[in-house]
């Protein structure tokens, strides 16, 4: 019997601000089987955004990233499904706006995304980095694997 594993999407601020792109984007996960098992719509302060991109500190789109992140609602969300973590990162694209829409145009990033900053999407990297991102969003609650 295969585990449930959990992980983390977060829609970036502009992609909440134009209903057409959030539906798509929503769409995308709804479509391949993936549940969204937890949801959450907040504001994050510049200090949960340093702290949740705290790796990036020092990169020269580090300040770009936070303000982008801090400048209005974003979308967390829970996502569980078979092999989860791969699957929404496929179905995210490449981080980078103008090679996902060549390489995967069907993607959250080439449907949605704007620029390599404003791509649209997170989604966590491995099943330690959604635990550590989780904390942050949902500190009140354990993800643990589920049988499906």
């Amino acid at each position: 019997m295969s585990k449930s594993v959990f992980t983390l999407a977060i829609f970036k601020p502009h992609l909440l601000k134009n209903p057409i792109a959030y539906r798509t984007a929503e769409g995308i996960i709804e479509s391949c089987g993936i549940r969204i098992v937890q949801r959450k719509q907040l504001q994050l302060t510049e200090s949960q955004a340093r702290q949740f991109y705290q790796d990036h500190e020092g990169k020269f789109f580090y300040r770009r990233l936070i303000s982008l992140m801090t400048s209005g609602p974003l979308e967390v969300l829970v996502l569980s499904g078979e092999n989860v973590i791969a699957r929404w990162r496929e179905l995210m694209g490449p981080t980078k706006v103008f090679k996902a829409v060549y390489s995967n145009p069907e993607c959250v990033r080439s449907l949605c995304g704007l620029s390599d900053t404003r791509n649209a999407s997170h989604g966590s990297d491995s099943e330690s980095s959604f635990h550590t991102e989780a904390a942050i969003f949902f500190p009140n609650q354990h993800f643990g694997q589920q049988p499906n």
